[in-house]
């Protein structure tokens, strides 16, 4: 399995395209937001001679989404959400304002991924793995071949998504991260929504979020 990341809009969104080789890919996130990106985008796709067949999302939030609309009228392919992050598409617009962004209308999604247990492309496929906390419907991609996982916004490099937008929860994104992420391995490699990548045991070592909780748990069963 090949990656590779394009951080784009003004937010730095880390953009995921991962194929095989089949060529078939997945865009993970598609966060290209302007006429300039799509074409960057798409003179990825092109120089490598991939193609498309579906946009998959961590979660709803807008500047994962902003590319959508681009990748479903040039490709042609599927869009695949959480079906609990749908009222964040619809309240794209109001959201990017916040942050001085203007959010054209979102596509509907075509696939739910609650109902799913994976996303596939060519011979390959990633596992999907619940972690709210960020968003309700939140979800993480994992290959445990290449030990890859494609966090969205749970975890990042020694920090965590925020909680404070609308549908956030600290207490679920930190069970997340503990319960579902943490034991897929020290050696998984983390690409994260927002800034470089990392690993689980560079997590466990650095992340002040996760090292503060296991020192708690670990005091409380020494008492």
């Amino acid at each position: 399995m090949k990656i590779a990341c394009l951080p784009f809009n003004p937010i730095q969104e880390n953009t995921y395209v991962v194929w095989d080789d089949t060529k078939e890919c997945i865009i993970i996130d598609a966060g290209n937001s302007s006429p300039r990106e799509d074409a960057a985008l798409d003179h990825f796709i092109d120089q490598h001679g991939l193609k498309p067949v579906l946009a998959a999302n961590t979660h709803g939030h807008f500047d994962h989404t902003l590319g959508i609309s681009h990748l479903k009228q040039r490709y042609g392919i599927s869009f695949a959400l959480s079906s609990k992050d749908r009222f964040l598409l619809d309240n794209a617009a109001t959201s990017g304002s916040i942050f001085g962004v203007k959010v054209p209308a979102m596509p509907a999604p075509d696939l739910d991924l609650d109902q799913m247990s994976e996303v596939r492309f060519g011979d390959s496929s990633l596992q999907i793995l619940r972690t709210p906390g960020h968003s309700p419907g939140h979800v993480v991609f994992h290959d445990p071949v290449s030990k890859s996982l494609f966090t969205g916004d749970t975890l990042f490099r020694e920090s965590i998504g925020r909680t404070d937008l609308p549908g956030g929860d600290y207490s679920w994104i930190m069970r997340s991260i503990l319960d579902v992420i943490v034991p897929l391995g020290e050696e998984l490699h983390v690409y994260p929504g927002h800034g470089p990548e990392s690993t689980i045991g560079h997590e466990l070592l650095y992340n002040p979020f996760i090292v503060e909780v296991l020192n708690e748990e670990v005091n409380y069963r020494d008492r």
